[in-house]
């Protein structure tokens, strides 16, 4: 229970604008209003503006790139004097996204304040991509283990990232990625449809795992009709002749995710996969959508095989799951109904808020 006789407040210090970054939406922001409901009060303190967010993942603007880092650590000067009025420091992910925790470590240790640590991903690895070697030579990973060992309470997405902070903290919960299943996710596929549309949604770093899923497509569009449909936030080159590119908008999110009657969610095993939340089946599902995944981390526990989706090991898992509910429409709604039960009852926001909320009691 929270103690009403003092107005908690929480400070978040996070690394993205409100609004914009899936970990943080689907971890704690959408638990805001579940805050205020209950006494709380809060500050969200993002080290990226809106300007800086908008070009950073874009070709050339270096000098604007580097004023925007220079504005955010200039933001996490300011916290340390802000944060003497809060309870909670409540931390997502890491403080400044380059360089060692210092923030952390003065906020801990020298203003001693109870620091609540969130990650979803396994941070603690170099995942260098093409995309990110020069931002992956700053990120000093090893600070991961450090802020754990600091922290009063740990917050992680799945089984497998809290058995890492263990090693250095036994406070930690289990804090999934949820979805709203009232007011965004609130609406389920109608599977009578004329043409089936198999589906995958992610950013163009994860599209990779898409690779051994290419020519499994290729072959079944040479006896089957579907759309092949990627949303993401940059288009994928393939001659797959049924693919359709959808540019991610978060305006539309809900009604082009709805277009899918499948989703895929392929991984390849390998510690950073195995940190992932499950996101994109938790979308799928939510939704009524069936969702086809790889054996990967916290996937086994969100899929129920042959129920809610099924689990693709191999190739040929992967093509009968695909033709399977490619032929059958029946077998598609069954599956998406349980899938959204299984949504309802242990990835929603309503399910999990009780946990959450007990991350500051």
């Amino acid at each position: 229970m929270v103690d009403t006789t003092h107005l908690l407040k929480i400070y978040f210090i996070v690394p993205y604008p409100h609004g914009e970054a899936p970990s943080q939406r689907f971890r704690f922001e959408q638990y805001y209003a579940a805050l205020s409901a209950r006494g709380f009060t809060f500050y969200t303190s993002p080290f990226l503006d809106h300007d800086t967010w908008h070009i950073l993942y874009k070709p050339g603007h270096t000098l604007k790139k580097i004023m925007g880092i220079a504005r955010g650590f200039g933001r996490r000067c300011l916290d340390l004097l802000r944060v003497l009025g809060y309870d909670f420091v409540f931390i997502h992910r890491e403080a400044s996204p380059i360089g060692p925790p210092i923030f952390e470590w003065l906020i801990s240790k020298i203003l001693r304040k109870k620091i609540i640590y969130d990650f979803d991903d396994a941070i603690w690895l170099s995942n260098t991509s093409t995309h990110n070697q020069i931002a992956a030579a700053l990120k000093w990973h090893g600070k991961v283990a450090s802020i754990c060992r600091w922290s009063w309470r740990i917050s992680c997405g799945n089984d497998y990232l809290a058995d890492y902070a263990r090693r250095y903290n036994d406070r930690v919960v289990v804090n999934p990625t949820t979805i709203d299943t009232e007011h965004l996710h609130n609406q389920v596929k109608d599977q009578h449809t004329d043409r089936i549309v198999i589906g995958w949604t992610g950013t163009h770093s994860t599209a990779q795992y898409l690779d051994h899923i290419i020519p499994i497509l290729m072959r079944l569009e040479q006896q089957y009709d579907f759309i092949f449909m990627v949303i993401s936030n940059r288009e994928l080159k393939t001659n797959l002749r049924s693919m359709r590119y959808r540019h991610w908008n978060k305006e539309t999110e809900i009604a082009d995710l709805l277009q899918f009657n499948i989703g895929l969610m392929p991984l390849t095993d390998d510690p950073w996969a195995r940190g992932k939340c499950g996101f994109k089946a938790l979308q799928y599902m939510s939704l009524g959508i069936p969702a086809l995944v790889s054996p990967v981390g916290v996937n086994l526990k969100i899929v129920d095989a042959h129920d809610n989706g099924m689990i693709c090991a191999t190739d040929a898992d992967w093509e009968h799951a695909i033709v399977t509910y490619l032929a059958d429409a029946d077998q598609r709604i069954r599956a998406g109904r349980a899938a959204r039960q299984k949504i309802e009852a242990q990835y929603s926001v309503m399910s999990n808020t009780p946990n959450f909320i007990a991350l500051f009691s």
